[in-house]
């Protein structure tokens, strides 16, 4: 099973703790969690990862922002722009990237 390494950004604490949870419940699964656009560049660009998951919170700019960073990355890396839904349409959004970890059923 691959390990994920996932961006949560976004400015509301109780829902970046929220999917963190959710993430972290799955095997392999890291949420490393972000609310600032500098620190958020700079982690984006010194450690590898997997996926980005826009949260709620942010503005349009900010969300134009920082799509238009990960374009610049010398590795490319998963956008999801998650505002809601549930547990089980976020793990169908992550399942969309990387449809290999699919569970067998």
């Amino acid at each position: 099973m691959k390990n994920l390494i996932i961006i949560v950004f976004g400015k509301n604490e109780e829902i970046l703790q929220t999917l963190k949870r959710i993430i972290e419940s799955n095997h392999g699964w890291q949420a490393i969690i972000q609310q600032d656009m500098s620190t958020c560049k700079g982690y984006l660009s010194n450690y590898p990862s997997d996926i980005l998951l826009l949260s709620s919170g942010l503005s349009t700019q900010e969300e134009t922002e920082i799509t238009d960073y990960l374009s610049h990355l010398d590795h490319p890396i998963g956008l999801i722009k998650h505002y809601g839904g549930g547990s089980g349409l976020l793990k169908n959004e992550i399942y969309s990237l990387f449809p290999d970890l699919i569970p067998n059923k």
